[in-house]
């Protein structure tokens, strides 16, 4: 059975108070009916292990930072990219999938930004801009060249809270769990242009096993 992550515990009381005020109002059956809904709950905040608990990722991967589907993968949007030239994939998470979410690359965290927002259905074009979100950027030095990517986590239309786990200098590694978000979102990844993107839209991901995206292979390294 995966783990519950500690986020559930508010979550599911609440939701347990039904079943409680019938079972205190001697109705035992519509209890057990609701008890169903405090672990529909906990299931939500399910922690599974996966590759990167067991060993390290290759140096030229990136993983998918979540479970979903790809709604997006090419050149970095309009609005919704960082400035710069970029490559985007953009993931959805259903209330159904797994909320953990994972850094899609490993390195020292050089930037964490909380931005208020909205909570428009995070399938949109413009959730990426205007929802509740947090951006984080992560560099790492590999063969002498300097390597950037970028993450964002973004609310979704019943998601209303991003939980973010780590903070401007800390070296984090790839598939590393860095926080969830609650009941429904989207994730964003931006990679630089000479990245190959290995996922289209449509697809189904895995976060911390499907590789999104790589760094093509060093002519003469070793």
């Amino acid at each position: 059975m995966p783990r519950i992550d500690r986020e559930a515990g508010p979550a599911t009381t609440v939701a347990a108070v039904p079943a409680a005020l019938a079972l205190l109002g001697r109705r035992p059956r519509a209890a057990l009916a609701l008890a169903a809904l405090p672990l529909a709950v906990a299931a939500f905040f399910r922690d599974p292990d996966r590759t990167p608990d067991r060993r390290a990722v290759p140096d030229d991967d990136v993983l998918s930072p979540a479970d979903g589907k790809v709604m997006y993968a090419g050149r970095g949007q309009d609005q919704v990219a960082p400035a710069g030239e970029w490559q985007q994939v953009s993931i959805f998470l259903s209330a159904f999938d797994v909320h953990m979410n994972r850094a899609p690359y490993g390195g020292r965290v050089t930037e964490v930004v909380q931005r208020p927002g909205r909570w428009l259905a995070a399938y949109k074009h413009e959730s990426a801009h205007l929802n509740e979100r947090a951006d984080i950027t992560v560099e790492r030095e590999v063969d002498g060249q300097l390597r950037r990517v970028h993450f964002r986590q973004i609310v979704g239309l019943m998601a209303r809270r991003v939980v973010t786990r780590v903070a401007v200098g800390d070296e984090i590694a790839t598939g590393q769990r860095v926080g969830l978000m609650k009941f429904g979102s989207r994730m964003d990844v931006f990679v630089p242009p000479e990245c190959d993107l290995l996922v289209a839209a449509g697809e189904r991901v895995v976060g911390g096993e499907t590789v999104i995206a790589r760094w093509p292979a060093v002519v003469g390294a070793r």
